[in-house]
């Protein structure tokens, strides 16, 4: 344990890191661990009060020897020398420490003493509790009041007006101390401060993480013959809006992410026409499929009337699971863009590639959308006051100015920078080619209609074919005029939708540990992956829209493949929580995220992390007197916890030794005869398909993981955990597996 720390700080300041254990030893384990400094003196006095010289090997003066007074008569006689031998005693081996005063009192019925030490801590500034605030009072009455009031007996008038006092301050100095630690990201507590501290990061924590899968999208089209060739009839083809609601046979909702235009072919987006029905022997039906992604969540609108205009107006979005803001659009029919800071005016854009649109590169089939930089005045930005509450806040702009697509202006590069200094040697966003200072325009006189997404969660990552039913209001013909058209009906209600793979993604939004580490990381980053680590941190702070993932590693790409820098390891958690490989849709919506920040030159590739499922099994040895069922029952609880999936990472081993202190602390257990970890694999059983030799893999009680990156992961620990009461000397203690 700790002994005389000469400072508060920094220890005071890092409360997740252990100084000392607190005396006596007692409790629920063997050692209880303290973090503050005071603490660590406390407990530093009790172990010297209780210690007798010589008991030390290296430090034989050291001790009070407090227990050799057992057997001593209980005198006044020795009850002051007792106190003047431990007050000069304790003076003279803790510097740090004031002590104030020393009583030694016989107890009341009782043959034994009780010593009360009464001490400060100086120039720490932890010495603000009630009792220290109290001797303050009585020594300030005392200095500057002296004849005013002499009755400082804890019966006295005055004494009940100090304590009062002191009361009120120690109170106040808890709040103070409170409210200063919610300042600093690293120490904060409260959710609502970290939020606000993340921001002042450039992080925006997920409230809820969404599934994401792949839809397969069908329609029927009737054929026509042009020429002699009979060829489907695209006059029939339908289009899908995009965020239309699809749903499952259990009622979970998700949102197609685009568009669908069975018109539009090419190898990025192919349409796959098949025949679905022939007639003396020619098609008169033809099968259309395309394929979606779709996100966990329903869709939720909600009107927002301004009046006058204001600078900066925001709203409120009082709902929990809000994922993100779908679109804004005012009464007049304008669409307010949500970009990251209200000072960026450019957004990326993308219209169909027709000849309307790009009248020299419309034929590119492999192109079907163009991207397009476009200035937008009508912009918000969105952040979290708390779990439940989503905030989005407009410019300052009077002038309504329509939206146009701009060709960004290299003289306007460093507008904004302070000082005018030489934009060539300042560092700037290139995203910030045009910078005003009205932040956009602010809405007024006007209704606001916001439509954001909701939902996510495990219960969202859904089995394969089970999303059956599409909402048709958002689906019509490309062709006008064919509503009417009796053949027309027949094609509208062949739409169907099918996912042939089981959505993944889904789970729950930031911890207060996940909010501060990805915080931090994220400003360490800067908008640029350029270390491992800059790759891990963006992987995992990928928007909750495009899946989340629950567990990242990086390693070195392979010499075999010399274009990529680095391999990129992801897992997901299927609909029970359990980890699961990650849906090609997510792959690709997080290769598209982290190629936003990547180098130049960099290439990265995402790969399956290994799932290596395991058992544990294990052997103790139980105190007389205890109802063996119930302890047992309490260690399989404690290797459930341990084996959390959240608390494990990828290439993380297990070290045995951990499971036997673990065990060892359960009240009742008086030893650990064995303990076995055990390779659970085979899909016909519902494990993972990969075989581990956990014997193989065992070294000097540490179970390494395999060079190619994994996790180990307990999958049914209800039935994957089993531990047995053995008799003494029928055990053996061994590290391994059967």
């Amino acid at each position: 344990m700790a002994f005389g720390p000469r400072k508060v700080y920094p220890n005071d300041l890092r409360p997740r890191v252990a100084i000392g254990v607190d005396l006596p030893l007692s409790g629920p384990v063997a050692f209880i661990s303290n973090y503050q400094t005071k603490d660590a003196i406390r407990n530093n006095l009790i172990n010297y009060l209780l210690t007798n010289p010589g008991e030390r090997i290296e430090n034989p003066q050291f001790g009070a020897g407090l227990r050799s007074y057992i057997f001593s008569q209980i005198s006044s006689g020795n009850l002051d020398y007792i106190r003047e031998d431990l007050q000069e005693k304790i003076s003279n081996n803790f510097a740090d420490i004031s002590l104030k005063d020393v009583e030694v009192l016989q107890s009341v019925n009782s043959n034994t003493i009780q010593v009360n030490l009464n001490y400060s801590i100086p120039n720490t500034g932890i010495n603000k509790d009630f009792n220290d605030i109290r001797s303050q009072l009585i020594n300030f009455s005392q200095t500057y009041f002296p004849n005013t009031y002499t009755d400082f007996s804890l019966a006295s008038p005055g004494m009940m007006f100090l304590e009062q006092a002191a009361y009120v301050s120690d109170v106040l100095s808890f709040y103070l101390d409170n409210q200063i630690q919610e300042t600093y990201l690293q120490y904060a507590r409260q959710f609502d401060n970290l939020y606000d501290l993340a921001y002042m990061f450039s992080y925006k924590p997920k409230v809820t993480g969404l599934a994401v899968v792949d839809v397969d999208v069908f329609q029927q089209l009737p054929s026509k013959v042009v020429g002699s060739e009979t060829v489907p009839d695209f006059d029939y083809a339908l289009e899908i809006a995009q965020n239309t609601v699809v749903s499952s046979t259990a009622g979970t909702k998700f949102a197609i992410q685009d568009a669908v235009d069975f018109t539009v072919s090419s190898s990025y987006d192919p349409t796959l026409v098949t025949i679905s029905q022939i007639s003396l022997g020619e098609p008169t039906f033809y099968l259309l499929k395309k394929t979606r992604k779709a996100v966990s969540g329903t869709i939720v609108s909600t009107n927002f009337t301004l009046g006058n205009y204001t600078e900066f107006p925001t709203l409120d979005l009082n709902v929990s699971n809000i994922s993100n803001i779908i679109d804004i659009v005012d009464s007049d029919g304008n669409q307010y863009y949500e970009v990251n800071y209200l000072a960026q005016d450019l957004i990326y854009d993308s219209i169909k590639n027709t000849n309307t649109n790009d009248p020299n590169n419309y034929t590119n089939t492999d192109t079907p959308y163009i991207l397009k930089t476009k200035s937008v005045n009508r912009r918000f930005v969105t952040r979290f006051l708390n779990d439940t509450t989503l905030q989005i806040q407009f410019g300052a702009g009077k002038p309504l100015q329509t939206d146009e697509e701009v060709v960004p202006n290299p003289d306007n590069v460093g507008l904004g920078l302070p000082f005018e200094q030489d934009k060539l040697t300042t560092a700037y966003s290139p995203s910030n080619f045009i910078f005003t200072n009205t932040y956009g325009t602010a809405p007024s006189n006007t209704t606001l209609t916001v439509r954001y997404l909701t939902g996510g969660g495990v219960v969202s990552n859904i089995n394969a074919n089970t999303l059956s039913n599409i909402d048709t209001s958002t689906v019509k013909f490309l062709t006008s005029g064919l509503n009417s058209n009796p053949q027309a009906n027949f094609i509208f209600n062949s739409i169907a939708i099918n996912n042939p793979s089981a959505a993944s993604g889904g789970g729950g939004g930031d911890t207060i540990e996940e909010i501060r580490q990805n915080s931090l990381s994220n400003y360490n980053t800067q908008l640029r992956n350029v270390t491992a680590d800059d790759y891990l941190i963006r992987a995992l702070s990928m928007p909750s829209k495009y899946g989340v993932i629950s567990k990242a590693f990086t390693a070195k790409a392979s010499a075999k493949d010399p274009d990529a820098i680095l391999d990129l390891y992801i897992l997901t958690q299927d609909l029970n929580g359990n980890l699961a490989k990650s849906s090609d849709s997510i792959k690709n919506n997080l290769k598209s995220y982290v190629n936003q920040y990547r180098m130049i030159g960099d290439s990265v590739n995402i790969k399956d992390a290994f799932i290596v499922n395991i058992g544990c099994e294990f052997d103790i040895i139980t105190l007389p007197n205890y109802n063996n069922n119930e302890i047992l029952t309490q260690c399989i609880g404690a290797v459930q916890t341990y084996f959390q999936t959240r608390k494990w990472q990828i290439n993380q081993p297990i070290i045995l030794r951990e499971l036997t202190i673990l065990l060892d602390a359960v009240s009742g257990v008086q030893t650990v005869a064995n303990i076995q970890i055990i390779n659970k694999a085979g899909t016909n059983n519902g494990y993972s398909e990969y075989a581990y030799s956990i014997p193989g893999a065992t070294q000097g009680g540490v179970i390494y993981p395999s060079l190619d990156p994994s996790i180990f992961e307990i999958k049914f620990p209800n039935d994957d955990i089993k531990g047995r009461v053995v008799s003494l000397g029928t055990g053996t203690f061994s590290y391994g597996g059967y």
